[in-house]
């Protein structure tokens, strides 16, 4: 079941496109990654599904309803992290939390208080006190304690510590196993690579690649090194390989996931010894598409 759909959106200020046809749907239940640079068109997507912008065309919808004329309804659904947390500086961060929860509707102290003690915060102290990762703890724990169908997060870990990011990422698989959707915008790639079923890259306001890592992983080269019994001739006319270090009958190289099997066949007629192979990350896949500003599209 579509949770969430957005269909060719575009948004323009004046006459810069900030988003050029953009079009991703989210299922029931899954974790969906949403990755790109600063100014590739993350935030002011998300600010579009939430109602805050209006679209210069396009269609988006929340649980079947239209983001901008029902975001009132959409918002009882949803919970939302911005990247960028602004807290009133008078009040505790306990009060804001509770404020937010009862704007929400819910009421599970017991939940708050779990996470409160997970996140390892002083509800306490006021909010000008406080640094960028304890403002950032103030709006997770607002938006995890509410029972909501679709968390949408805008780099949620941000300002956060190792620790921190690792009780958040285990916050993100138990919404999962209860069903949950998430959409999970970060810059973190480990972290998407670790949470998300699937994962969408957007570069200058455009989707480039949309799907699982095992789907996206076709698009790179693996990492080969092999080991040999005896001197590998003949390696120039093979196809598919790239990059091509030898040391002691040792050989580093890429290859191609579609001459991988050709490539292997031919090394071990020469005997393998040894085999290690890497598969792409995330941040090879990110790095693939936004190395020197463009699309590689040899690969």
């Amino acid at each position: 079941m579509s949770v969430l759909k957005v269909e060719n959106l575009t948004k323009k200020f004046g006459k810069f496109t900030a988003l050029d046809n953009v079009s991703l749907e989210l299922q029931e239940g899954e974790v969906f990654g949403f990755i790109g640079p600063n100014g590739a068109g993350k935030t002011t997507t998300i600010r579009s599904i939430l109602g805050i912008l209006k679209a210069t065309s396009g269609k988006i919808t929340v649980f079947g309803k239209d983001s901008w004329k029902d975001a009132v309804e959409i918002h009882k659904r949803l919970a939302f992290v911005p990247g960028d947390v602004s807290l009133w500086p008078n009040l505790t961060g306990g009060e804001i939390i509770d404020l937010f929860i009862k704007l929400n509707g819910s009421n599970n102290k017991s939940k708050k208080e779990e996470l409160i003690k997970l996140f390892d915060l002083d509800p306490s102290k006021k909010c000008r006190t406080y640094s960028k990762g304890n403002r950032q703890k103030v709006a997770l724990i607002a938006a995890l304690s509410v029972d909501a169908d679709l968390y949408i997060l805008d780099e949620p870990t941000s300002g956060l510590d190792p620790l921190m990011e690792k009780i958040f990422q285990e916050c993100i698989r138990n919404l999962k196993s209860e069903g949950k959707t998430i959409f999970l915008s970060s810059h973190i790639l480990s972290e998407v690579e670790q949470l998300c079923d699937r994962v969408c890259i957007i570069r200058k306001g455009k989707i480039i690649e949309t799907g699982s890592l095992k789907e996206l992983r076709h698009l790179m080269r693996n990492q080969i090194t092999i080991e040999t019994k005896s001197t590998v001739s003949d390696l120039e006319n093979l196809k598919g390989l790239y990059g091509l270090t030898v040391r002691d009958n040792t050989y580093n190289f890429q290859a191609d996931a579609d001459k991988l099997i050709s490539i292997i066949n031919h090394f071990n007629s020469y005997g393998i010894v040894n085999l290690e192979s890497m598969p792409p990350t995330l941040e090879d896949l990110f790095m693939h598409h936004y190395s020197n500003g463009e699309v590689n599209s040899n690969v």
